[in-house]
């Protein structure tokens, strides 16, 4: 019994120890940050005592911030129900197809990670811009007697985030239906459930971890998203994460910047650590 509490403790040991170095002392030091002051220096702020609240006030003061909040939200939202609705049928559908079809069909959706995701998203504004190649072939069919308005608003901001996190969406998705059990679908077409009936009593709901993994995976990321605000949106789809940035390398208000993370860690932490406990229950 002690071997193997001790066995037990040896291996927890090592994902905590890089969860203490790598995540919570980090948090830390950006916490202790965002109750300092900004200072001309390097580094670029001074902490004293009692600690400053200066940079909490202007977060809850400052529209700027609920602004870019409010779209974050927005955004990730959206775009977590769109990989849902586009993923859930890609996965079901891999998970259905025979072997060799199906590792054709995994390979299709991870090789977006072969490219470097900067150049992926950039590429986007070739196709999207005004006289782009979606637009100029639009214009050539006739369909449109002026170029759509594609990129810089939020059509183009959300089209980057499902085009970017759809993978994560797919792949966890896939990992829970293809160990789906046939014979449980089998069993309820023996008790005169129709396919659709089937699909809403079994398959739905055994798919459910699956959809808590992908959500979780395509949400949290997106809501801090940088390089898609920055690149396909304009002034009206201000994200969290571009703030962060521009407060932390253009403005260089560190602790205003550091107060604006650990606001993101708590905003999205509790809601997202909730919901998965009542997925789990």
């Amino acid at each position: 019994m002690i071997e193997s509490k001790r066995l037990r403790a040896g291996i927890l040991l090592p994902p905590y120890l890089w969860l203490l170095l790598f995540f919570l002392a980090p948090f830390l030091i950006v916490l202790a940050i965002s109750f300092g002051e900004t200072a001309i220096g390097v580094p670029p702020f001074t902490l004293g005592w009692p600690p400053s609240l200066f940079s909490w006030e202007i977060l809850a003061g400052d529209s700027l911030y609920l602004r870019a909040w409010g779209n974050s939200l927005l955004f990730a939202t959206i775009a977590t129900l769109c990989c849902l609705l586009l993923g859930y049928p890609m996965a079901y559908a891999i998970a259905r197809a025979p072997g060799r079809r199906r590792d054709l069909l995994l390979l299709f959706v991870i090789l977006p990670f072969w490219t470097s995701f900067l150049i992926r998203v950039y590429a986007w504004t070739g196709l999207l811009r005004p006289n782009g190649t979606i637009n100029e072939a639009l214009l050539w069919l006739g369909l449109i007697e002026a170029p759509l308005p594609l990129m810089n608003n939020a059509f183009g901001v959300v089209l980057g985030l499902v085009y970017s996190y759809l993978p994560f969406m797919v792949l966890p998705l896939y990992a829970t239906l293809e160990k789906l059990d046939a014979t449980l679908l089998e069993a309820a077409a023996d008790l005169g459930a129709t396919p659709r009936r089937a699909f809403l009593s079994v398959t739905l709901p055994l798919s459910l971890p699956g959809i808590l993994a992908g959500s979780l995976l395509v949400f949290i990321p997106a809501a801090g998203e940088f390089v898609v605000p920055d690149l396909l949106g304009g002034p009206d789809t201000l994200m969290i994460g571009k703030v962060l940035w521009d407060e932390f390398f253009t403005n260089r208000d560190w602790p205003v910047a550091s107060a604006l993370a650990v606001s993101m860690l708590v905003l999205l932490g509790v809601p997202l650590a909730l919901l998965r406990r009542a997925f789990a229950s």
